[in-house]
């Protein structure tokens, strides 16, 4: 299949987990089992990384590196927070971080090693089910025993589907994070999205006036293509129809179905995803939004310059860096990126 023109994808390199997993577990909460944690906790105790599941990574010299566990509805994701080792006490301006379709948070270590010896505090994370995140649970079987609100059942983790409305609803939750760290300036909050995630970052901000400055790069805006009339359209209500009846279940995990990948999309929940109609809302950040020339995977016109044209506040700009094409953006034209944006989170994050 054809990738289409208006379709966003992340980076083509994964570092995620792959596998379905089926175990027995100790699952909080019976009518919402299906985003419960897979290992039952006191709820006065705070939320742990996953053993299994805690990054292996050691950052350059002048540079701090931790994991932290974020609750998203209910499911565990692995964020990593970068920051300047020298940094004093006092909060700092932040940038939150997360990759595109299929990508995860180990692919943008380098870029968020920059924005700290910048002087930023840096939180890329996982979506669920994605790289060191859990993933949501759902029942696989009857509960074996039950007691108020915990019970013992049979699980399957969902795992590397694409659900924007999901991965947004991720993104809000990493900023109500960051909202009650000591170490985050509340006040000098900016985001960065790449690819499918470029797209995101504007629907966030038009939902959370806390964002004060974002930098979409090579985004998509929106998957108004799942509907197109016709066989495209007719497999997006056959397959909504499908799983709401119980007939077919979430995709294997890092299914390919459109072109080369990796994670099949929840296509009614990409109906649903229109970041552009959240553009005119974006009236408390800057915006600066990064195209590369010759794209062959999203139109510029339809999306990132559609959205600039939209943005009613003045504090926004659009660059687009020549002779490269979509993944080029995370090669060639990687350190020009990666500078504008820092020099953008400067104009808008410091004072």
């Amino acid at each position: 299949m054809t990738e289409p023109a208006s379709l966003s994808c992340g980076l083509a390199a994964l570092l995620g987990l792959s596998r379905a997993v089926v175990l027995t577990v100790m699952v909080a909460g019976l009518a919402d089992a299906a985003s419960a944690q897979s290992t039952a906790r006191n709820p006065s105790e705070p939320p742990r990384v996953s053993a299994s599941r805690v990054a292996t990574y050691s950052p350059p010299s002048g540079v701090a590196f931790r994991t932290v566990p974020v609750i998203s509805e209910g499911v565990r994701l692995n964020a990593e927070v970068f920051s300047p080792q020298a940094a004093g006490s006092g909060p700092l301006p932040t940038v939150i971080q997360a990759n595109g379709w299929g990508g995860v948070a180990a692919v943008l270590r380098e870029d968020a090693v920059a924005l700290a010896r910048a002087g930023y505090l840096v939180i890329d994370f996982d979506y669920r089910g994605w790289g060191l995140s859990d993933g949501r649970l759902v029942l696989a079987g009857d509960p074996a025993a039950a007691s108020g609100r915990r019970l013992t059942a049979p699980v399957e983790e969902l795992r590397e589907y694409i659900d924007p409305i999901e991965q947004t609803v991720d993104w809000l939750n990493v900023v109500n994070w960051a909202m009650g760290e000591p170490a985050v300036d509340r006040e000098r909050v900016g985001l960065r999205g790449t690819s499918y995630s470029g797209g995101h970052v504007v629907f966030v901000a038009g939902h959370d006036s806390r964002v004060k400055a974002i930098v979409s790069q090579v985004g998509g805006f929106g998957s108004n293509w799942v509907m197109t009339p016709g066989a495209m359209r007719d497999t997006t209500w056959r397959e909504a129809t499908g799983r709401a009846r119980g007939d077919i279940g979430y995709p294997e995990p890092g299914a390919r179905v459109v072109g080369n990948l990796r994670g099949a999309p929840i296509r009614d929940k990409l109906a649903l995803y229109a970041p552009l109609d959240e553009a005119p809302k974006l009236t408390h950040c800057a915006a600066l939004f990064i195209v590369a020339e010759h794209d062959e995977l999203v139109r510029n016109d339809l999306g990132a310059h559609r959205a600039f044209e939209l943005m009613p506040d003045p504090r926004k700009d659009y660059v687009v860096i020549p002779n490269i094409t979509h993944f080029g953006i995370y090669k060639e034209g990687r350190q020009e990126a990666i500078t504008r944006a820092i020099a953008w989170f400067d104009r808008y994050l410091k004072p």
